[in-house]
């Protein structure tokens, strides 16, 4: 018998409940198996559960049209763990008090929660969580080992379907037959997908983007060599003085998650308003921040609050800073472009694999911003998956130098990712971001070299002193703007 060959073990808590994961690779399967080892209940032990489920339901309130916040979920599934504790002491009798938290854990995740898809979603080392239908094994995304099988089958199509309902409901969204396909978002954060048979031949799909809960920081990126300390104090020179930015890269490439570093670099005395359709960003807690998303329009096709909306909206709200989670249409582009040229400092995520296929998303149909607007736009920087090395690289960061005629804009790479040496270069000299600097900062060539010097140090520092945690980064960043002096005493360059 076929035992599996041992690639990695660990465990996973999901609060009272501990589940050993065994990644293993056996000889008749052409991806390695993802095992997750619960605690074993026995059948009785389950339809005593089922029972208590059922009156639990009845007993508790909720109200399923009702969208419910991180705090509200929680409370309620506080409400519904400690009345599951209650019952079961009351129906087990003699039972220990950690087997009777663990049952109890278990009832939550079922009745309020996605089951065992629950301890999926708590397993760091995943992105992705797939179920494809209830005739095959739930699929996963793991950070370094790729795609995996996992031992758990959701039993059935109709506990998908609510699986996927559930989601809805919780943010306003429904998911029918008339309706069939869903975009929504867990209470945590984390993106979801669902789509119904027909639609998806074989059955019913869930598909769950698990985002980080500890975000992406500047430190980070550079200790996976993502970016080097030289590029990343480019960029933080670039968004300290209002230049704007948009991150491009294909699917899963790191777009967001660089947007989201970049905003540490933001002084705190700005006012921020990001807008998004499912909230991503995570800024540190400190900045003077307003985060917007869309909403989708209810069974009778009302209440629809789309990115157009909300970008013409956000106008009104005096911003120093928009953040805009995506561009994907002609008049979202536009407003961002009038949004620039009004004065206000603005960044964006754009599907492109280089600067130069950006420009042309942007200038052509069906998005077709005229050329001569995208002058405004002062850098793109580039991110790339390595799907082979399974590595995220900032593949290049260019200025936008000028505009001209039949579609061409002129573009100049400032730094750019080398795959043979896997190394950051400085490919060229900056151009128009030194005039920039020039024109509204008053700073010449010498200015900019010091001040990029100083970035560079405190990188370092932070890298050396593991400095991950975002709040801490971004406190830093804003102490060098109010006394700049001061940390680079700190950081030993005085």
């Amino acid at each position: 018998m076929d035992v599996g060959k041992p690639i990695k073990d660990y465990y996973v808590n999901l609060d009272e409940i501990s589940a050993k994961i065994s990644i293993l690779r056996y000889s008749d399967e052409f991806v390695p198996t993802y095992k997750v080892i619960f605690p074993k209940i026995e059948p009785a032990t389950e339809a005593m559960l089922d029972s208590i489920r059922e009156r639990l339901i009845v007993e508790i309130a909720i109200n399923a049209e009702e969208t419910l916040t991180q705090e509200q979920a929680g409370k309620l599934k506080d409400a519904f763990f400690k009345r599951s504790l209650e019952l079961i002491k009351e129906s087990f009798g003699k039972i220990d008090g950690n087997d009777a938290k663990i049952l109890a854990e278990i009832l939550v995740n079922k009745s309020l929660g996605l089951g065992p898809l629950e301890i999926l979603l708590k397993d760091e080392n995943l992105e992705e969580i797939v179920v494809n239908s209830s005739k095959e094994p739930v699929w996963v995304y793991h950070r370094k080992l790729g795609w995996l099988k996992t031992n758990i089958m959701i039993p059935s199509e109709a506990e998908i379907y609510n699986y996927a309902a559930g989601i809805g409901r919780k943010i306003g969204v429904q998911i029918t037959n008339l309706s069939p396909l869903m975009d929504a978002y867990l209470t945590t954060g984390d993106r979801s997908n669902a789509t119904l048979f027909p639609i998806s031949s074989r059955g019913h799909t869930l598909t769950i983007r698990r985002f980080a809960r500890k975000p992406w920081t500047i430190t980070d990126f550079i200790a996976s060599q993502t970016i080097t300390p030289e590029a990343a104090a480019f960029l933080w020179l670039a968004i300290q003085y209002e230049m704007n930015v948009l991150v491009v890269g294909g699917t899963a490439s790191g777009k967001t998650s660089l947007l989201n570093v970049m905003t540490n670099f933001i002084p705190p005395t700005h006012r921020i308003v990001s807008i998004e359709d499912t909230r991503e960003l995570q800024l540190p807690d400190f900045l003077h921040w307003v985060p917007l998303t869309t909403r989708a329009a209810n069974s009778e096709g009302k209440g629809q609050v789309t990115m157009l909306d909300l970008m013409v909206n956000s106008l009104r709200m005096r911003p120093d800073r928009i953040l805009v989670g995506e561009i994907r249409r002609g008049r979202e582009a536009e407003v961002l472009f009038e949004a620039i040229h009004t004065g206000h400092s603005v960044y964006s995520t754009l599907h492109a694999n280089t600067a130069q296929e950006a420009v042309k998303r942007l200038s052509n149909p069906p998005i077709a911003i005229p050329v001569s607007m995208l002058g405004a736009l002062d850098l793109v920087a580039v991110m790339h998956r390595d799907r082979r090395k399974e590595i995220r690289r900032v593949l290049e960061i260019v200025e936008i130098v000028a505009g001209v005629e039949d579609n061409v804009t002129e573009l100049n790479p400032v730094f750019r990712w080398i795959p043979s040496t896997d190394e950051v270069i400085a490919l060229n000299k900056s151009s128009r971001v030194l005039d920039q600097l020039k024109l509204y900062a008053g700073m010449e060539h010498g200015d900019f070299l010091k001040d990029q010097k100083q970035k560079v140090s405190i990188l370092n520092w932070m890298k050396q002193k593991s400095m991950t945690d975002i709040n801490a980064v971004g406190r830093l960043v804003s102490e060098y703007y109010m006394e700049p002096e001061s940390v680079m005493a700190k950081v030993g360059m005085k």
